[in-house]
């Protein structure tokens, strides 16, 4: 019988974990579905790796991956895959706010043949207004910067096992698993799904982390920062050329311009343009440091449980 692996990456939710296991264990043994649950501890600060072990001594099924310290919930996925042995991996946030009946019917159209299976929000749920507006511009600029559609985009999706070893064999360390599980291709479906609220515990994620998670992403599947650079470039060099042409038509008119407003503010203008621009390409430069480097994506410390 296929084995269904569910990846489930954690970070202080030491308040989840056994209502996670509990929850999606009831619910795929009542389907008669042969599964494992996979928890990855991202270096929580809490008891989370506590709650994991225990888990872990109560249900055959269960395991646990804890790494030395806090690599980020795309370190967590790929570990998570990386570690499985399933058929095919569904990865969902242990927070419960992906509901588990929705694991029911992406593994049933696994069953039917396809190879991915996204899941697509149909709600966010309850939010703050300016955490809504935070989201909604992210995905506009995920959208743009990597064109995918990546509006009502998420992590919770289904992988086969052709699926899960084409993202594994992929070299970079700056992996955008939400984007890449995508553009990887192979027969897809969608299932639509509302996201829930919080059981317990509180969301991870601020405005100011959804703007580093944005930088982070974006310079890692898209060089689009790079060519805004050069059509600024252009943009720059135009507006040079008729500044050029109208300072000649007055300097040999007897009509020079007086002052230095002008030229201050293009001095301000054009530097501010360099600086930002050196900024973006020092930033794509630091992260071909990181890729060069080669260090691993994520160092585990200590494992519980045992691999199907």
């Amino acid at each position: 019988m296929a084995l269904l692996s569910v990846v489930l990456p954690s970070y202080n939710e030491e308040l989840m974990i056994e209502r996670a296991a509990e929850r999606l264990g009831r619910l795929l043994n009542a389907e008669n579905i042969t599964f494992e649950l996979i928890f990855i501890d991202d270096g929580s600060k809490d008891g989370t790796w506590f709650k994991i072990e225990e888990e872990a001594r109560r249900h055959k099924y269960i395991r646990g991956i804890h790494f030395s310290r806090n690599f980020g919930k795309e370190s967590a996925i790929f570990a998570g895959l990386a570690e499985a042995g399933g058929d095919c991996c569904v990865v969902m946030d242990c927070d419960l706010q992906h509901p588990p009946e929705t694991v029911v019917e992406m593994y049933r159209l696994w069953e039917k043949g396809y190879e991915v299976v996204e899941g697509v929000k149909h709600s966010r749920g309850q939010e703050s207004l300016g955490h809504k507006m935070s989201a909604g511009l992210f995905y506009r600029i995920m959208s743009k910067a990597t064109g995918i559609d990546m509006s009502r985009a998420s992590d919770f999706k289904l992988l086969d096992k052709k699926a899960v070893t084409a993202l594994l064999d992929m070299p970079e360390r700056n992996a955008f698993f939400r984007a890449l599980s995508s553009w990887i291709g192979f027969k897809t479906a969608t299932v639509k799904f509302d996201v829930r609220e919080r059981e317990a515990g509180e969301s991870k994620w601020s405005t100011w982390s959804l703007i580093k998670y944005a930088v982070t992403n974006i310079a890692a599947f898209s060089s689009v920062p790079l060519q805004i650079v050069t059509v600024a470039g252009v943009f720059m060099f135009v507006f040079a050329l008729v500044m050029g042409v109208e300072s000649l038509v007055r300097y040999f008119g007897g009509r020079s311009l007086e002052g230095f407003t002008t030229v201050i503010l293009l001095i301000l203008i054009i530097g501010s343009m360099v600086m930002m621009s050196l900024g973006i390409i020092g930033y794509y430069i630091s992260q071909i440091y990181k890729e060069v480097k080669g260090r691993p994506r994520y160092i585990i410390s200590r494992t519980v449980g045992y691999r199907k």
